[in-house]
């Protein structure tokens, strides 16, 4: 579903982000993606959907992620951003959750069928109305997510969606990600979330992939987390 290859990023300023990353991700993979501030997993995130173009090949379900097919792409991998602030933008809830729709084309009919279906997912009906700032963050994140669900893509990617979060809001919003069929790809600091919830781990440092594998084999390395700066 992802194939990437040789990927490699350096900001305009010449710092690094991404050196050399090759990966390949099957249809249906849970992958948490771990590593310290400046390691490089929102620069990498950001690729995925053509935010971010650098060199080497990123590949998604077949398309090489370029300007001739970064419609298509959006279409497919939706990215959730750490602040929802971020990401929702319009008066209410409802315009928001719209918005993908309306990007693509849809007619009336479909994009109200998809916010309604979007809202119930993420366990918000009854929210369309409200206006989007006077929200409480896990609230915000919630909906940050109905407005890619909307979008019915194949690959959902997370930055960081339990930062911030109260005890019970990490909880539910945890159990909402879990119950979601589509490829998750979640970068995050929690390591009990990504030990629990997925099925393989990714840690990142300095730009490039670390380890890969097992979450109960690289979490219970001691050495390779304090070396890595976890």
């Amino acid at each position: 579903m992802i194939d990437i290859a040789h990927l490699s990023f350096c900001y305009p300023n010449g710092y690094q982000a991404l050196t050399d990353i090759n990966l390949n991700i099957n249809p249906g993979e849970k992958i948490a993606i771990i590593g310290q501030n400046g390691a490089g997993k929102s620069t990498f995130l950001l690729h995925l959907n053509g935010i971010y173009t650098g060199k080497g090949q990123v590949v998604i379900c077949g398309l090489p992620v370029d300007k001739k097919t970064i419609k298509e792409i959006r279409a497919k991998v939706g990215i959730v951003f750490q602040s929802p602030d971020d990401q929702l933008f319009s008066p209410t809830v409802f315009d928001d959750v719209a918005y993908g729709p309306i990007y693509m084309g849809l007619k009336e009919d479909e994009i109200h069928e998809r916010v309604t279906k979007a809202l119930d997912d993420v366990a918000m009906q009854g929210f369309a109305e409200r206006i989007t700032y006077h929200l409480s963050m896990g609230e915000k994140k919630r909906i940050a997510i109905a407005t890619v669900l909307a979008m019915r893509p194949e690959i959902l990617v997370f930055d960081e969606p339990t930062a911030g979060l109260d005890p019970r809001a990490r909880r539910n919003l945890i159990c909402l990600i879990e119950q979601l069929s589509q490829t998750l790809i979640v970068a995050t600091h929690d390591l009990d979330f990504a030990q629990k919830s997925f099925s393989r781990i990714i840690l990142m440092n300095h730009g490039q992939i670390i380890a890969d594998g097992d979450p109960q084999h690289i979490l219970n390395d001691t050495r390779l987390l304090e070396v890595n700066g976890l």
